[in-house]
C-alpha cells in the first residue's frame, strides 16, 4: 500500500496492477493479534477498510460483494434454515443472510473480533442486524470450529475470507473442505470467494475447484460479478453442493423476493452463472 498526501494506492504485485482512491484522512489504524486494520475516509468511495494493506470493503461497492456471496447460494437451496458464515467479520454478508425469513439460525465464526467491533463503529449499516436473535457469534478459528461441529447439522456454509495468506490459508485446503462436507446436510451448499477470474484462474480458482471435487462434493460452479475496488475489477465465488447438482432451486422466490437489494435479482443470478469461453476449461 502506498500513501501520499492525497492518494491511497493498493498495489497488486502478482497482477502487475494498482488501484488508487483519493484520500481525505485516516480514521483508524491498529495491529491486532492477527493482522493490521486501517480505516480511511475517501472522496469517491466513502469509508474504506484495509487489512494488511489490502482493500477489504468500501462504502461504495460492498453491497455487490455481500449480496453475491449470499443470495445466489441461499436461493439455490430449497429450504435454507441453518447457515454458517466463516469469516465475514464486517457483518455485511450476515446482514444479507438475515433477510431470508426461512433462515432460523446463523453462526458467524470470525477469528478477529476487532474486525467486527470496528465495523460496528465505522460501517454501522452493515451491522444493523447484529442483534437479531437468530445470530450466534464466535470469535475463534473457523477451521477448528468446523472440525468440532456436528455432522449433517448445517444447510449452507459461506466462507467470506481474506486472501489465502496467513491465518486464512487453511480455509482453502482439502482438509477444511472435507470437514465442511461432513457438517453439511444432504444437498447442502458451500460458497467461497475465489478472487479474480483474470488474475487468479490458475493460482486460486482451479485449485479451489479441484480441492472441492477431491473432498467429495458432487457439483461445483464458479460465478462472476463486478467489484471495482478489487484487483481487475472483476471477482468470482465458487459454489459446491453435497450429493446433488447445483440448481436455481427457488427461482420463483428470487423473482418475487420480499426484501430489497441493490445489485442481486433473479436475472443477475442466472447471468452470473454463465461461464466465459476462456474460463470453460478450468
Amino acid at each position: 500500500m502506498l500513501l501520499n498526501k492525497h492518494w491511497l494506492t493498493e498495489i497488486c504485485e502478482e497482477c502487475g496492477s494498482a488501484f488508487s482512491m483519493r484520500m481525505i484522512k485516516k480514521l483508524h489504524e491498529e495491529q491486532t493479534k492477527y493482522q493490521k486494520i486501517e480505516i480511511y475516509d475517501t472522496a469517491s468511495y466513502g469509508k474504506v477498510m484495509l487489512i494488511d494493506d489490502f482493500v477489504m470493503l468500501t462504502d461504495a461497492d460492498n453491497f455487490i460483494y455481500h449480496e453475491m456471496m449470499t443470495h445466489p447460494i441461499l436461493f439455490s437451496h430449497p429450504f435454507p434454515e441453518r447457515v454458517l458464515i466463516v469469516g465475514g467479520g464486517d457483518c455485511g454478508s450476515l446482514c444479507e443472510v438475515l433477510k431470508h425469513h426461512m433462515v432460523a439460525t446463523v453462526w458467524q465464526v470470525e477469528i478477529d473480533e476487532r474486525v467486527t467491533r470496528l465495523s460496528e463503529q465505522y460501517f454501522p449499516k452493515l451491522c444493523e442486524s447484529n442483534q437479531d436473535d437468530r445470530v450466534h457469534f464466535y470469535f475463534e478459528d473457523g477451521i477448528e470450529w468446523v472440525k468440532q461441529a456436528e455432522s449433517s447439522s448445517i444447510d449452507i456454509i459461506i466462507i467470506d475470507s481474506t486472501d489465502p495468506i496467513g491465518a486464512a490459508k487453511g480455509l482453502y485446503s482439502d482438509k477444511f473442505y472435507q470437514d465442511c462436507l461432513r457438517v453439511l446436510t444432504d444437498g447442502g451448499l458451500l460458497v467461497h470467494q475465489s478472487e479474480s477470474p483474470l488474475f487468479h484462474r490458475q493460482s486460486i480458482i482451479r485449485p479451489m475447484r479441484s480441492a472441492m471435487q477431491k473432498s467429495g462434493f458432487y457439483d461445483c460452479r464458479t460465478f462472476y460479478f463486478p467489484l471495482c475496488t478489487y484487483p481487475s475489477g472483476w471477482w468470482s465465488a465458487t459454489m459446491s453442493r453435497k450429493n446433488a447438482p447445483i440448481s436455481f432451486a427457488r427461482a420463483n422466490a428470487a423473482t418475487k423476493k420480499s426484501f430489497t437489494t441493490m445489485y442481486y435479482n433473479a436475472e443477475i443470478h442466472q447471468a452470473c452463472m454463465a461461464t466465459p469461453e476462456f474460463l470453460k476449461d478450468h
